[in-house]
This record gives structure tokens, C-alpha cells and sequence, in this order.
């Protein structure tokens, strides 16, 4: 137990975050209808999302990667806390967006943060366990999250909803300072500017890249697929509603199947996590979740859909835990801010770019086409992605990955 004492408390600041996260979305979506009336109001919402990644992730890994992460992470939880704490002043202007985008930012900003700390703190032979234990919180807060939410609800308001999503942000960045500070980071010559400095990242992100051809390409088509479930989840209300012609509650309970077959699969590699291989996790699971999407778009019904949603659910759980393992084992904890937000802004270009065409195709052709295309293209990918991840030759291909970012 004392070897995960402090695991365990990093995964109790990550649990608390998460909780507040469900709290937050739910209650910023319901605040936001309420003051503005429109629907529309709520999608660019969703919107400012991968806008916040475009916008940080060309320099944040330089900052991440020179800099205390423990120290940077608790200091984004406080700094979400506070402008979370703000929204609800702001929620009848149109700065509600722009401190939304503020927030947005600071996330993006935290997952390569917590990727760089994780690594460098959980010994290699525990880096899959607590993968596994992590997708389980996350999983747990899938369906804690909501219901908390809906508590607080009849309690009092979204507003009050808002402060206890700070208060827990609060809460987990006052655990995360409990860790230990891992002195870790790269100089920066005085003589350089930031811009120099950013050109500098970019071209030894390039010169890793090159050298580690065969893990970025495992990295890219992973990010891939987690693109088009991305884009093919934006008409998922829409599919639902106009091509199955569920009811909203009967839309509901179709989402709590994904959830309940996403808590399944956590709880299951969680238990098996020292018996499975992380590279057959990533590409046999990643195939099974494209497998999912397949049986939910060419379903003629609920039953169907419900069968696709709890085996994409369940599979993702493992295709997770296995990517993020992949990239902890392969990917050297000096550069991995650079590498993840670099690549980061990759994704999301491509998550705009293929959430355009797909809402624009639905419009032009139908939403079934569309959904069922993007599942065909994803298993495409998927099954590439699991032909690679066969290869005999993987550790010829990855000796030298450790010696790139120094050459």
C-alpha cells in the first residue's frame, strides 16, 4: 500500500476532477438554454472546444516540458476553479464564451501535463494498472457525474451546480500539491526568444517523429480513429431521433447502455490489466470499437443500436487504456508535452475538418449515409492500426526512440 500512496491520491484528485467535469458541462449547457433560448447558443459551446486546442496546442508543450508539472497542473486546477466560479456573473454577455474558451484552454493544457507527470512517476511495470484504474474513474464519473449533477439540481440551481464544480476543482488542486514535485524539465538559452524557442520545439518534435517513424504512425492512426468517433458522435442525437425514431427517453436509455458498457469493460481491464498486453489492447480494441460503430449505423432499431453502443463502449475502455500505455512506454517524458500538443493540434484540425463534412454531408445525402460511411472509414483505420501493432519487428523499429530528442 505505501507503493500507492501516492498513486492512489493522484487518481483521487483525477476522480474529483472528473466528477466536476459531468457537473460542470450539464450545468454550463442548462445555464447557457435558460439565458439565451437557443440551441444554437449550446453548440458553440461544443464548438470552442477543439478551437481551444488550435489555439494552444502549438506552444504549450514547450511550456509544459520546462516547467515544474506538478506545480503547473495544480495551478490550472485552480485557475479553471476560479473562472468557473465567475460564469455564472457573465452568463447573459457574450464574455461567457470567451471565459468558456479561457477554460477550454487550461484543459487542454492539463492532459499532456498529467500524461508527462504519470510518466514519469508510475514505474514502467505499473503504468498499465493504473491506466486501467483511471479509465474506471472515468468511467464512474460518466455515471456518477450526471447524477450528482441532477441532485444539486433539485437541491438548488445550475448556478450552485457551477460553485460546487469549483469548489472540486479547488479540492483536487489542493491534493495534486500532496505529490511529490518531480524536478524534471529542459533549459531554455537566455538568448532566445519564445518564438525561437516554439520554431526549435517544432523541428525536434520533426527530428522524433523521423526517427520514431513507426510509433507516430501508430500514434496518428489511434488519433484517427478517435476523430471520426468524434465526428460520427456529433450526429448521434440526430441519428437517433430521425433515422431509428427513438423517443427522448428511449435516447436516453441508449446513452446509459454505452455508459454501463464503458463502466463493464474499466472494471474488467482493470482486473486483467496484469494478464493483457497493451499493444494487442490498443489494436484488437480499437477494432472492436469500429466493430461497434458498424452494428449502431446499419441498425434498423433500437435493439441494434443498443448491441453497437455497449460493444463500442466496452471495447473503448480497453483500446484506451492500451493507447495510453503506448504512448507512456514509447514516447520519452522530456518531450512528451511537445509531442502531445503538437500532435494534439493535428486532431483538432482533423476533428473540425470531418465534423464539417459529416453535418454537411447528413444535410446533403442523409444522416444514415453519412454514419454509416464514417464507420466504414474508422474501420478501415482500425484494421490498419491492428495489422501494425502485430509486427514482429516493433522494438527493432523503437531502440534508439530515447536518444531522438537530444540529436
Amino acid at each position: 500500500m505505501r507503493k500507492w500512496k501516492y498513486p492512489l491520491l493522484l487518481l483521487a484528485g483525477i476522480g474529483i476532477s472528473n466528477v466536476g467535469g459531468w457537473i460542470y458541462l450539464i450545468a454550463l449547457n442548462l445555464i447557457v438554454l435558460d439565458e439565451w433560448g437557443s440551441p444554437l447558443a449550446v453548440v458553440i459551446l461544443y464548438v470552442l472546444n477543439p478551437v481551444a486546442a488550435l489555439l494552444t496546442n502549438a506552444w504549450a508543450g514547450s511550456l509544459i516540458d520546462r516547467v515544474n508539472k506538478r506545480n503547473l497542473m495544480a495551478g490550472l486546477d485552480f485557475f479553471r476553479g476560479l473562472l468557473i466560479a465567475v460564469l455564472p456573473f457573465l452568463s447573459s454577455s457574450w464574455w461567457v464564451y470567451a471565459v468558456v474558451l479561457i477554460i477550454n484552454m487550461g484543459s487542454a493544457m492539463f492532459y499532456p501535463a498529467s500524461m508527462a507527470y504519470i510518466t514519469t512517476f508510475i514505474p514502467r511495470g505499473n503504468r498499465q494498472r493504473f491506466n486501467a484504474l483511471r479509465g474506471l474513474i472515468g468511467s464512474g464519473a460518466f455515471l456518477i457525474g450526471p447524477g450528482i449533477a441532477g441532485l444539486m439540481f433539485m437541491m438548488g440551481t445550475p448556478t450552485f451546480a457551477l460553485y460546487m464544480n469549483a469548489l472540486a476543482l479547488f479540492l483536487s488542486g489542493v491534493i495534486t500539491l500532496f505529490l511529490p514535485k518531480l524536478e524534471d524539465g529542459s533549459p531554455v538559452d537566455k538568448g532566445d526568444t519564445k518564438w525561437e524557442v516554439i520554431k526549435d520545439d517544432w523541428r525536434m518534435v520533426w527530428r522524433f517523429s523521423r526517427r520514431t517513424a513507426y510509433v507516430m504512425v501508430l500514434y496518428v492512426l489511434f488519433s484517427c480513429m478517435l476523430v471520426m468517433t468524434a465526428a460520427i458522435d456529433s450526429l448521434e442525437a440526430a441519428f437517433s431521433k430521425e433515422v431509428l425514431h427513438l423517443s427522448n427517453s428511449t435516447y436516453g436509455f441508449l446513452v446509459s447502455i454505452a455508459g454501463a458498457g464503458f463502466i463493464l469493460g474499466s472494471i474488467l481491464n482493470t482486473a486483467l490489466s496484469h494478464r493483457l498486453n497493451y499493444m494487442h489492447l490498443m489494436g484488437f480494441g480499437s477494432m472492436v470499437v469500429s466493430g461497434g460503430y458498424l452494428l449502431y449505423s446499419f441498425s434498423p432499431g433500437f435493439l441494434g443500436a443498443a448491441i453497437g453502443f455497449a460493444v463500442l463502449s466496452f471495447a473503448l475502455a480497453f483500446s484506451t487504456t492500451g493507447f495510453e500505455t503506448f504512448y507512456q512506454e514509447h514516447i520519452p517524458a522530456e518531450i512528451m508535452g511537445r509531442v502531445a500538443s503538437i500532435y494534439g493540434l493535428l486532431e483538432g484540425v482533423l476533428v473540425i475538418l470531418f465534423t464539417v463534412l459529416i453535418g454537411v454531408g447528413a444535410e446533403l445525402i442523409s444522416i444514415r449515409f453519412v454514419v454509416a460511411a464514417g464507420s466504414m472509414i474508422m474501420a478501415g483505420v482500425t484494421l490498419v492500426l491492428y495489422v501494425f501493432t502485430m509486427k514482429k519487428s516493433l522494438g527493432k523499429q523503437l531502440e534508439n526512440y530515447s536518444e531522438c530528442y537530444n540529436k
